[in-house]
C-alpha cells in the first residue's frame, strides 16, 4: 500500500529571460527536497530550462509548473503558453534545434532526459508539454496533478492525496473553506485521516472526517476509488469531477454540504469504467469553462489535460488543486 499526499506545485510565469533560470533552479531544488540523485535534479534542471526558454523566445503568456510527482521518486515540469504553436513538432524534437539560446539542446534533448515526455501543439492554439523525471526502476502511473496556492501565499487551502492498494486506487480531494491558514488547517486534517486508513469504505472516510473537521472551518470533500473497472464516487461542496471516455463526457456531481458542519447522508455513486478512460477530479480554483464536448479520439494525456487547464481554467484568486488518472500505464 502507497500513499502520496501531493506537494505544493511552483508556478513561474515566463515573462523574462531570468525566468528560464528560475525554472531551472527551482526544479533542481524540487529533485533535491524529492530524494533524486544530483545527475536526475540536474536532468529536471536541463528540462525546465528548455521547455521554459522555448516559451520565452517564442511564445507568451506562459507558464512552468513544476512539483514533485504522485507516480512515484520524481519531479514532473509541465509547460503551457497561448503563444503561435509549431505546426512540426517532429523537426522541433530532433537534437540540435534549439528553442533557446540557453543550452543549445531543444526539444530533443528533452525527450532523450525525461522518463516520459508527452508534447502537443498546433498553429494557434499555442504548446503545452509535460516531462517527468523518476528514478530508475520506479513505476509509472498515467496520473497528473496540479495543487497551486492562491496567488500571493504560501499555504494552500486545498489537499489532494493519492492511495495505491493491492486491488484498488483511491483519490481524496479536498478544499478548506476560504483560503490562507485556517483552510489549509481544514484541509490537512482530512488528509492526514485518509492516509491513516486509505482503505476504509468511501462512507466511512466521510463520518469520520465530519467528526475531525468539527473544530475547523469545514472543507469540501471529494472521495473516488477505482477498481476492476468501476468508479465508486462520493462528493460533498463543489468539488468537481468528469469522467472521459472517447466521445463522451460524464460529470460526477457532489452533494450540497460542507464536511465539518453539515454532511448529508452520503450518496456513492457507481460508474462503469470502459478500457479507455480519464477521471478528473478538481476544486473550484479550476473554472469549468473547459467542460464541454468529449473528444472524439485518442485522450488526453493526464499532464497534458492538467498543465493545459491549470493555465487556462486557473483563477488566481483561489486556490486550485487538479488531479487527472487514465486508465493507461507510462503516460504522464
Amino acid at each position: 500500500m502507497t500513499v502520496t499526499i501531493a506537494d505544493l506545485t511552483r508556478q513561474i510565469r515566463i515573462d523574462h529571460i531570468s525566468a528560464v533560470y528560475t525554472a531551472a533552479r527551482v526544479a533542481r531544488e524540487v529533485a533535491a527536497e524529492a530524494g533524486l540523485p544530483e545527475v536526475l535534479a540536474e536532468r529536471a534542471a536541463v528540462i525546465a530550462s528548455e521547455l521554459a526558454g522555448n516559451i520565452d523566445k517564442h511564445a507568451t503568456d506562459g507558464t512552468v509548473f513544476i512539483h514533485r510527482s504522485l507516480a512515484g521518486a520524481g519531479v514532473d515540469i509541465h509547460a503551457a503558453d497561448s503563444g503561435p504553436g509549431m505546426t512540426d513538432l517532429d523537426y522541433w524534437r530532433i537534437d540540435g534545434h534549439s528553442t533557446t539560446a540557453t543550452l543549445g539542446t531543444g526539444l530533443g534533448a528533452v525527450g532523450r532526459l525525461a522518463t516520459e515526455f508527452r508534447i502537443r501543439s498546433a498553429a494557434g492554439s499555442g504548446t503545452t508539454a509535460a516531462a517527468r523525471t523518476l528514478v530508475t526502476g520506479t513505476n509509472t502511473t498515467g496520473v497528473a496533478h496540479v495543487r497551486l496556492a492562491r496567488e500571493g501565499e504560501d499555504q494552500c487551502g486545498d489537499g489532494l492525496a493519492l492511495a495505491d492498494l493491492p486491488d484498488a486506487r483511491t483519490i481524496a480531494v479536498v478544499d478548506g473553506l476560504g483560503h490562507g491558514p485556517g483552510a489549509a488547517e481544514a484541509a490537512e486534517t482530512a488528509i492526514d485521516l485518509f492516509r491513516r486508513n486509505p482503505g476504509r469504505p468511501i462512507r466511512d472516510h466521510l463520518t469520520a472526517m465530519h467528526r475531525s473537521l468539527r473544530q475547523t472551518r469545514g472543507a469540501a470533500v471529494a472521495l473516488a476509488r477505482i477498481s476492476g473497472g468501476l468508479l465508486e464516487f462520493c462528493g460533498v461542496g463543489n468539488i468537481g469531477g468528469l469522467v472521459l471516455t472517447p466521445g463522451q463526457s460524464r460529470p460526477l456531481l457532489g452533494m450540497p454540504g460542507i464536511v465539518g458542519f453539515t454532511l448529508p447522508d452520503p450518496h456513492i455513486r457507481t460508474v462503469e469504467l470502459p478500457e479507455h478512460h480519464l477521471v478528473v477530479l478538481h476544486t473550484d480554483g479550476i473554472g469549468n469553462g473547459w467542460r464541454g464536448a468529449a473528444p472524439l479520439g485518442p485522450l488526453p494525456a493526464p499532464a497534458l489535460l492538467a498543465a493545459d487547464l491549470a493555465h487556462r481554467y486557473r483563477d488566481p484568486h483561489d486556490d486550485a488543486t487538479l488531479i487527472a488518472v487514465g486508465s493507461g500505464t507510462g503516460t504522464p
